[in-house]
């Protein structure tokens, strides 16, 4: 039996899970947005792992639609002994003040079950918009007012409120063009039919170094390990500019204390695993165990921070 073998023995009899017990069927992680896009391989890159931890399989099923709000309620609305739980991220406060009407509370309706980690988000461009910075790229929109877009995954979604609270404290007219995934949005830039995007580090990494897009600036209050070449947003032409995301599961309200505790432990188990270590490394994520306790202040803390984050951004859905 090799390492490999050894831990996940040892993770199946240490958190052989009450949740597995208790509801011997299949377990599911939804992921609000479509194949491709940052929560689904980052939710691919666990499941396997973690359906050993807790022994039972589990699923990823993708659940896309109104900027993540439609996964999202799925499992606000699912028994709590489902097993069906949420990879949530920034979109998943933003929701609360974007929306002014949502069929379920962020911050009432989920069990905090684990934290994974965090990464920053990276502005790129079209190389034929005349900017190798965020400043140039200000004074170009400036100069060509509602004549340039930007695409992002979905109304609502970080990388759509990441654009635009940067157009809102940049003061620019910048036409939005919500698709369903970051993929498709970055595809959209590529090409030349948007000019923008702001996307999480792990659909940035693969193009550093691709000529037909351009990385101009990464959102964190200080430059990215991933990417130390490219300067802070606000260094570089937008100051106080800053815009990160949390990755973690959550369950529906009322999860029995006992599947939360053994999720955690099982997720801070395999973020001690090299090989998923790895994983998250090639995806810009740097990884967080935490508690249960400090998840759900983290996520009170982030849903007032992400409600200044609309505010100043001018951005509502009805």
């Amino acid at each position: 039996m090799d390492r490999r073998e050894l831990m996940a023995a040892g993770l199946a009899l240490v958190a052989g899970s009450a949740l597995a017990q208790a509801n011997p069927k299949l377990a599911r992680i939804v992921v609000p947005f479509a194949p491709g896009g940052v929560q689904d391989i980052l939710a691919r890159s666990l499941s396997t792992e973690l359906g050993v931890a807790l022994g039972q399989t589990v699923i990823v099923e993708n659940r896309p639609g109104a900027g993540g709000t439609v996964g999202t309620g799925f499992v606000a609305k699912s028994p709590a002994d489902s097993g069906a739980m949420v990879l949530a991220a920034a979109s998943h406060n933003i929701a609360g003040s974007l929306y002014t009407k949502l069929n379920y509370d962020p911050q009432k309706d989920f069990a905090p079950m684990a934290h994974i980690g965090t990464a920053d988000y990276v502005l790129m461009i079209h190389p034929d918009v005349p900017a190798k910075t965020a400043g140039e790229y200000i004074r170009h929109a400036k100069a060509n007012p509602g004549k340039m877009n930007y695409a992002t995954a979905g109304v609502g979604s970080a990388t759509h409120l990441s654009m635009a609270y940067f157009n809102g404290l940049a003061g620019i007219d910048v036409v939005h063009v919500p698709l369903k995934a970051t993929g498709e949005a970055i595809n959209e830039v590529i090409s030349g039919r948007a000019q923008a995007v702001i996307a999480a580090s792990i659909g940035a990494l693969a193009f550093a170094r691709d000529s037909r897009i351009r990385l101009v600036g990464v959102t964190s209050p200080k430059r990215s390990k991933y990417l130390p070449d490219v300067p802070t947003i606000a260094e570089s032409g937008l100051p106080g500019y800053q815009f990160n995301s949390w990755f973690g599961l959550l369950g529906p309200a009322g999860t029995p204390a006992a599947d939360i505790s053994r999720v955690n432990a099982a997720v801070a188990r395999l973020l001690k695993d090299p090989v998923i270590l790895e994983r998250l490394d090639k995806q810009g994520i740097e990884p967080l165990a935490m508690s249960n306790a400090d998840f759900a202040k983290l996520l009170a803390t982030d849903y007032e921070r992400m409600a200044q984050v609309v505010k100043a951004s001018g951005a509502k859905v009805e």
